[in-house]
């Protein structure tokens, strides 16, 4: 080629071969012989009117060559000069990008007349291809996204960005379909790292690039039109980018698993996975975790053995709510990675609390301490194992089978709380075993502990009070129930425990001035989710407007009025409750489900029972009944209305109902301790002492720190003439009811937070 240029050729082969000279020199590394050949040819004046695409390749490789090669020298001594150097260096990218990526749209415009076959090579295996799906090569693309990159790094974001979406809009061709997946993928970077709602500045599709200075070379066609869309913000325009780039990589991701496309399939894997990266982060800043799922499903095509998507699958499903799916995830993300305790802790976590599969969650607990290599989450997989322990304690029946369980469980904690001495979570799990068991000072050094090392803990809080009141400690424990109420003043359980603590302590009517303040809280919160023919009778309407005593309202005028109308959702716990209700629905009853979530529905009925409840304790029974007739409209299949039913009978006098009604609550949930407890006492009552004996058995057998079953029981025995066991019944009973507190520890719940 020198030669031939020593031979003086004709003016456009003089001007080519000393661009691809320049070419050469950048190719050996030397950039300032390669400046100095194209100082030969000045580009800025370069004519290409009318020149063909090889000549257009060629002049917007020179000018990427220009920048790429200035940017090697070294840096100027004079600031002035290296900023011009650096004006020259984005200049001469942006003119290599544009004249390239016009070449390519005319190139595809010509059509299949001026397709070519070319031969590349990917991943080591050379291939035939068509020209028009060759891009722009990598000097170009390299100049291409240099250009957007310096203004960013020269603190001129703006124009940064605009370069950016200039290129995005440039009519696209099949050639440059990965490098337009690669600057979608820096532009969305760009907005999630340095643009927030204030500074963004919206897309203006009359709004040209502006250059500094006059540019004589044409720019690449953009895509025009009235249907176009145009984002609102920052993160529709984010979104929208990595969706297009998710759709290009997907695309474009090598399948084959063949030895010889390993490294391509492995390089078009990472850039997929950078892209579903970005989309996780911006789908979870807007709780989008559907989606998101949706997203990384997509991706299992090509995530094969590829942990990282597998795990990400599995938190988005559980963010969805979609547990069993993200059960059986997790289970795949054991075997590809069987040493990672993470997956382990949420496999069990898992089990614990939504699947009801307490032996697995030991299992994976067990798993992660049996872990060869040493890692940080020892004291975490004990406390696990701990926790496992304690639910298994409550589903047993046997007697020795529950102790064992307890035991384990202690023994786990207290090796969790050695290992991590800096761990509430630890410190809460043990108090709060200590307070199932009774041991009611043990659990008050540990629940301090807990708050201590976090002191917003409010777990930590809520069985802090209800062991205070376990010591009959009413005063301290209402005087914190209150005290947390300022900082959680939504918090239906603390405002529960308070009303309890209020009818030991105060008058009666404070308490049902809180039932009327948790009803009008209710209704601020999920009234609006309530269609006006669900609201009921009207009495909660009632309580709430009417500013006199609730000792003073005539509940039972007011829910008598549209008794009829009974419509309702089974919301309680029991699975059981769930299919009387939907068996009922099937054969046209009148109890028809309630729309809106089940828990505020829930939330309602536990209010109304515990009004019913505190005027049977003043025996108002004509409000009770009111309050129990307004709970029953809302869940009529729940054990606990029924068991409410019974309550009101039974005080009444009328036994043969109350028993029914028992029965009823213990047909739905058998384990209902207060209902077998309230039908030994009727059956002792009417003088079945046999029957009322077996029924009081079952009530300490599922629940033994019942101090309430364990006294009827003794009394039973009494009867019956068993005393050395009824003196042991009763003296059991008294150590209880010195420890019981106001409500039972289980409503604290185990907590994974």
């Amino acid at each position: 080629m020198e030669a031939v240029l020593a031979s003086n050729p004709k003016s456009d082969v003089k001007e080519e071969l000393v661009l691809l000279l320049s070419k050469i020199r950048y190719a050996v590394g030397d950039y300032q012989g390669a400046l100095d050949r194209l100082a030969q040819v000045p580009l800025d004046k370069v004519s290409l009117t009318d020149a063909s695409c090889r000549k257009m390749k060629i002049i917007g490789e020179a000018f990427a060559i220009q920048g790429l090669c200035l940017e090697k020298l070294p840096p100027h001594a004079s600031r002035y000069k290296q900023a011009e150097r650096e004006e020259l260096i984005i200049r001469s990218f942006e003119r290599s990008g544009d004249i390239s990526l016009l070449q390519l749209q005319d190139r595809q415009d010509r059509g299949a007349k001026a397709t070519t076959a070319i031969a590349v090579q990917t991943g080591g295996v050379w291939n035939i291809m068509d020209s028009d799906t060759v891009g722009v090569g990598p000097i170009v693309e390299t100049a291409i996204q240099r250009s957007p990159i310096l203004y960013i790094r020269n603190g001129e974001l703006s124009k940064g960005i605009g370069r950016f979406r200039e290129l995005l809009r440039a009519v696209e061709s099949r050639s440059i379909q990965g490098l337009r997946q690669t600057l979608a993928r820096q532009l969305a970077e760009v907005l999630l790292r340095g643009v927030c709602e204030s500074t963004y500045e919206p897309i203006n599709l009359a709004d040209n690039q502006m250059d500094l200075t006059e540019n004589p070379f044409p720019k690449p066609r953009k895509y025009k039109g009235d249907d176009l869309f145009v984002p609102k913000d920052e993160s529709e325009e984010t979104l929208l980018l990595l969706l297009i780039s998710e759709s290009i990589a997907t695309r474009d991701t090598v399948l084959n698993r063949s030895s010889e496309l390993t490294e391509a399939r492995l390089h078009t894997f990472h850039k997929t996975a950078a892209v579903y990266d970005l989309l996780t982060i911006v789908l979870v800043r807007r709780s989008q975790f559907s989606m998101l799922s949706e997203t990384f499903e997509r991706a299992m095509k090509f995530s094969f053995d590829e942990f990282h998507i597998w795990y990400q699958l599995a938190l988005s499903l559980i963010c969805s709510e979609k547990y069993t799916r993200a059960y059986l995830v997790l289970k795949e993300c054991m075997k590809l990675n069987p040493n990672d305790p993470v997956v382990y802790l949420l496999a069990a976590k898992l089990c614990y609390e939504y699947l009801n599969s307490v032996n697995d969650g030991i299992k994976y607990s067990r798993a992660i301490i049996d872990m060869p290599k040493s890692h940080p989450f020892l004291a975490r997989g004990y406390l696990f194992l701990g926790i496992g322990y304690s639910l298994r304690s409550d589903e047993v029946r046997l007697q020795t089978e529950r102790q064992s369980n307890q035991r384990k469980a202690v023994e786990a904690l207290t090796r969790a709380v050695s290992l991590d001495t800096n761990d509430y979570l630890a410190y809460f799990h043990m108090a709060l075993q200590m307070a199932l068991l009774r041991q009611i000072p043990e659990a008050l050094s540990y629940v301090r502990k807990a708050l201590h090392l976090r002191r917003d803990h409010f777990p930590s809080v809520h069985l802090l009070i209800l062991l205070l009141s376990a010591q009959k400690q009413y005063e301290e424990a209402l005087q914190l129930a209150e005290a947390s109420l300022v900082e959680h003043p939504d918090s239906f359980s603390l405002l529960i425990i308070k009303c309890r603590l209020q009818s030991e302590v105060q008058a009666v009517e404070a308490a049902l001035q809180t039932c009327r303040q948790m009803l009008q809280l209710w209704k601020n919160l999920y009234e609006a989710a309530v269609d006006s023919e669900e609201r009921g009778t009207g009495l909660l309407e009632r309580i709430t407007t009417d500013h006199r005593s609730l000792l003073q309202l005539q509940l039972y005028e007011v829910s008598d009025r549209d008794s009829g109308s009974i419509r309702a959702e089974s919301i309680a716990a029991s699975r059981l409750e769930q299919t009387l209700s939907e068996v009922a629905s099937s054969i046209g009853s009148s109890t028809q489900p309630k729309p809106g979530p089940q828990q505020s529905w829930m939330l309602q009925t536990q209010i109304w029972l515990l009004l019913a409840e505190l005027y049977l304790k003043i025996e108002l029974f004509d409000s009770a009944y009111a309050c129990i007739q307004e709970a029953g409209n809302v869940c009529p299949m729940s054990h606990i209305v029924s068991y409410m039913r019974g309550r009101y009978f039974e005080a009444k006098g009328d036994l043969k109902e109350a028993k029914k009604l028992y029965e009823n609550a213990i047909a739905i949930n058998p384990a209902h301790v207060k209902s077998l407890h309230h039908l030994g006492v009727v059956l002792y009552t009417m003088g079945n002492f046999h029957l009322a004996e077996k029924v009081l058995r079952d009530a300490v057998n599922y629940d033994p720190t019942s101090s309430q079953s364990w006294f009827s029981f003794g009394k039973v025995l009494q009867s019956l003439g068993d005393f050395q066991i009824a003196a042991e019944c009763l003296t059991t009973a008294l150590e209880l009811e010195s420890k019981n507190p106001i409500l039972p520890f289980s409503v604290v719940g185990k907590t994974f937070y």
